[in-house]
């Protein structure tokens, strides 16, 4: 059996590789949600700064409205106090984005207007977009919107918005006349 610090450091490891598992991403949420209940409600960054956190909790509400309800910014603040390289990327990113905002408009990103905000984001959502200036912002999009899309649909508002059942019998189950009239004209046979 692991203790907490360690199984959150496997978590975090394998976060690095790919999508995590709904149990383990459930674990990290429980333990966020702990932590912040032992500090009187509030959760304090284990990883990040305050101005970092703050500026990750604003980037993850404009990638997935709601992310907030979610704790996507405490879930990753959590992993990222487990994993140095995760850790380093969200540093990095998140100065990489107050740079650029400050470089063109001469406010850092929570302090610049909601419109600077989103066209900046616009700007670093594509990869199409890409230049020697925008690739360190792009690639640190790119992570940003798998995490907190990962970190929100795990949680369980994430898991409310989405109408999962779970696995839970049903008495009766109904397709929608638009899923098959939509899978016969993919079929050719409707």
């Amino acid at each position: 059996m692991f203790n907490r610090r360690e199984a959150l450091f496997r978590i975090a490891a394998a976060a690095l590789t790919g999508p995590l598992g709904l149990e383990a991403a459930q674990h990290v949420h429980a333990t966020a949600r702990a932590d912040a209940a032992a500090a009187g409600g509030v959760y304090h960054p284990k990883a990040l700064t305050q101005h970092e956190f703050d500026t990750l909790k604003k980037l993850c509400e404009l990638i997935v409205p709601g992310a907030t309800n979610g704790g996507a910014a405490e879930f990753i603040d959590l992993l990222s106090s487990q994993n140095p390289q995760m850790l380093a990327i969200y540093t990095g990113g998140l100065a990489w984005i107050d740079f650029a905002m400050k470089r063109e408009y001469s406010f850092n990103f929570l302090a610049s207007s909601p419109a600077q905000q989103t066209a900046l984001l616009e700007r670093i959502a594509y990869r199409r977009n890409q230049t020697p200036e925008l690739a360190a912002g792009i690639r640190f999009f790119d992570w940003a919107r798998r995490m907190t899309v990962d970190a929100y649909y795990t949680s369980a508002a994430g898991i409310k918005d989405l109408g999962y059942l779970g696995n839970k019998g049903m008495r009766d189950f109904k397709v929608p006349p638009e899923a098959i009239a939509y899978a016969l004209r993919k079929s050719g046979l409707g």
